[in-house]
């Protein structure tokens, strides 16, 4: 590839909120591999954020010489500021920190910051305007509404960094929307895909963290063995697509090879392939609407073998229903949906209740916290937000009583 025709791409300056995460490391990885490959300066960094990683953030900053470091841990900030003294990197600690690292100008935004606790930074980022990488789908599921309205104003372009949904992007042909049938998600199916129900009653955090094909954290690992991760991305392609719940669709596909399924009017159906490696949905993203060359693992189908599908089993996995449910109600079920279960998700995580305990949780939130319109700007989502976490863990203590 020759370098002229991507110096406007390397020369993009980027902003990784949550880059000490599994998706922030695999970003650094990408830009290091530019930098080794075709130019030392490549993807200039405006900042780097994490929570509390701060010994991983400082070791970043010293790697990849940010204009800025922000701790969102405020009493981690002497701690951040000592371990960088010397560099000339700005250092800045707390939410409101983080915030304002969104806002600066950057042109590509990667927004890797996990939960609802993404949703202020990711808005700020979106209202600055350029392009939003968005590896955070609660941003979308608690706020679709708030999003596309910033989207519209600032005219951002958001390319989603979800293999799903990422994969969706490259191969949707939005001139011709009328003609797509279905979009259909793959789901992996997770670590308990085939154990009896009895047995997952009893799992275990360490065996839900366990995903068979994907390294992530533990929240996301966890969604994903319920498959309320994937009744999230369907709530997230609906806002990101604009595409009605009867034309989104989930199929199981435990290699994790085929990432997306369009089908069209014409009976085509046009797939998606790539190895399970976050490293090429953020390359795309990164490089778009150019294509980079990247460190990810490359695809040997002859090696894979076989390619299998199946029904994804709504009993085995009733977080999957629930969130199909949500996303057919609309108002504000999915944001009320989104922060029941990061709370059920700690407390299985916590050892506070047992796994199959997740999904009961967000039922019984959902049906305590009566169908309300949804949030119209971001004080009105984060007071529905922190509704359903205070009767999430009111379910979550009449559980463990």
């Amino acid at each position: 590839m020759n370098l002229s025709d991507l110096k406007h791409v390397l020369w993009r300056r980027l902003t990784v909120l949550g880059s000490t995460g599994s998706i922030g490391v695999s970003t650094l990885s990408v830009v290091d591999y530019a930098r080794t490959q075709f130019d030392e300066q490549a993807f200039p960094i405006e900042a780097l954020t994490a929570q509390s990683n701060v010994d991983a953030l400082a070791a970043q900053a010293r790697r990849f010489r940010p204009a800025r470091a922000v701790i969102g841990d405020a009493l981690l900030y002497g701690r951040l500021r000592d371990l960088l003294a010397g560099t000339g990197i700005e250092v800045a600690a707390g939410d409101k920190a983080i915030v304002d690292a969104a806002a600066e100008p950057a042109d590509v935004t990667m927004v890797a910051i996990v939960g609802a606790a993404g949703l202020a930074p990711a808005l700020a980022a979106v209202r600055r305007g350029g392009l939003i990488a968005l590896a955070n789908k609660e941003c979308v599921v608690a706020a679709g509404h708030v999003f596309l309205e910033a989207m519209r104003s600032s005219r951002a372009m958001i390319i989603p960094v979800d293999s799903e949904h990422n994969a969706a992007f490259q191969v949707l042909d939005f001139a011709q929307e009328h003609a797509v049938e279905r979009v259909t998600l793959t789901a992996s199916g997770g670590p308990f895909r085939s154990w009896p129900m009895e047995r997952m009653a009893r799992a275990t955090p360490e065996q839900a963290v366990a995903h068979p094909n994907w390294s992530m954290g533990a929240k996301i690992s966890v969604d994903s063995a319920t498959l309320m991760n994937k009744g999230l991305e369907l709530i997230e392609a609906h806002h990101l697509f604009g595409l009605p719940a009867d034309r989104l669709d989930v199929i199981v596909h435990p290699q994790s090879i085929v990432h997306c399924l369009i089908y069209y009017a014409d009976g085509s159906i046009l797939a998606h392939l790539s190895a399970p490696d976050m490293r090429t949905p953020i390359a795309v993203a990164l490089a778009w609407p150019r294509r980079m060359t990247s460190p990810s693992q490359r695809l040997d189908l002859a090696a894979v073998g076989g390619l299998s599908f199946e029904a994804a089993d709504r009993q085995r996995f009733p977080c999957l229903a629930l969130a199909e449910d949500c996303l057919r109600a609309g108002g504000a079920a999915p944001t009320v949906l989104n922060a029941a279960n990061e709370i059920a998700v700690q407390a299985f995580l916590h050892g506070q209740i047992g796994f199959m305990d997740i999904c009961g949780v967000a039922e019984q939130t959902l049906a305590h916290l009566q169908p309300q319109r949804p949030g119209r700007d971001l004080e009105s989502v984060l007071a529905i937000d922190a509704d359903a976490r205070r009767a999430a863990s009111t379910a979550i203590l009449r559980l463990a009583a």
